[in-house]
């Protein structure tokens, strides 16, 4: 883990999901999970919508907790965020 940092934009392999978010590999000793929360701005019912197992996905970095050895990520963090629109309320 010590080859990362949080605010490190990676691109990473999706090797799980669950319906609580993705684990993306970072290399091969390393992986993060990408919480649903953190996938894309607006909500997520369904991850598979996004993501599948196998692909490539750049994700940021957010926290590297050490002790208990987990790598908290996102998608979301690299997506440009269109402004609200008065038909979006």
């Amino acid at each position: 883990m010590s080859n990362f940092q949080a605010g490190d934009v990676v691109t990473g392999k999706v090797v799980g999901i669950q319906g609580y978010g993705a684990f993306v590999a970072l290399d091969d000793k390393t992986q993060g999970l990408v919480h649903i929360s953190e996938i894309t701005h607006g909500f997520v019912k369904d991850i598979h919508d996004f993501l599948e197992i196998g692909q490539e996905v750049q994700v940021k970095i957010l926290e590297i907790d050490s002790e208990r050895n987990k790598i908290s990520l996102s998608m979301r963090a690299l997506e440009k965020t269109k402004p609200a629109q008065k038909n979006d309320i």
